[in-house]
């Protein structure tokens, strides 16, 4: 599927990319932009598994999300524009969504419900989970930005793929930092009071 012979083609040379169908569009373009952000979400999910090892069902967890990713900035690479392109374009499917939507409800599970907002931090690994779950939001944002663009399509499966996953980094988060146990509360005004 993906045959890669050089790392440089000089292509991009005049500040423009090639997409999934084989058009050119400027590299600073939404679409590419998403991808992009998605590629930056995956590589922060890369940083935390460094972390997960002692977690293999987390790392696990991990693992399968990094490939979906890929999957996912092919899905955004290709432009559903409704023409036949010669084949059939890799695209975020329901069952993808519907993986991740148990995996929260399995982990959840293990968690007390919380009475306060956390603060990012705790475990190495819940630390960078909280990082990755802030770069897949702006990812989110980007795809829902590229969506309400005139002529740009980004499939349900895949806006609904990008939200969830977001909230299970979330619930995967407290589970790195000791089932909850761990979790770092925000205090309202804790400071305001302070004196320098």
């Amino acid at each position: 599927m993906v045959r890669l012979n050089r790392i440089y083609t000089k292509t991009g040379d005049d500040g423009t990319t090639g997409l999934g169908d084989g058009s050119r569009v400027p590299k600073h373009d939404l679409r590419v932009e998403s991808y992009g952000a998605v590629d930056e979400a995956n590589a922060t999910l890369g940083l935390a598994r460094l972390h997960t090892a002692t977690e293999p069902e987390v790392d696990a967890i991990l693992g399968r999300i990094q490939n979906d990713l890929f999957d996912l900035g092919a899905d955004l690479c290709t432009p559903d524009t409704g023409q036949d392109l010669g084949y059939e374009p890799l695209r975020i499917v329901e069952s993808q969504v519907e993986r991740l939507e148990a995996e929260i409800d399995a982990m959840n599970a293990r968690l007390k419900p919380l009475k306060s907002f956390i603060l990012p931090g705790g475990s190495p690994a819940s630390a960078h989970l909280h990082l990755a779950r802030t770069t897949v939001r702006r990812a989110e944002r980007m795809m829902v930005q590229l969506a309400g663009k005139e002529g740009e399509r980004v499939s349900g499966p895949a806006l609904r793929y990008i939200n969830r996953l977001s909230d299970l980094l979330f619930v995967l988060g407290r589970v790195t930092n000791a089932d909850g146990a761990g979790d770092v509360l925000w205090v309202p005004g804790l400071t305001r009071g302070e004196k320098t």
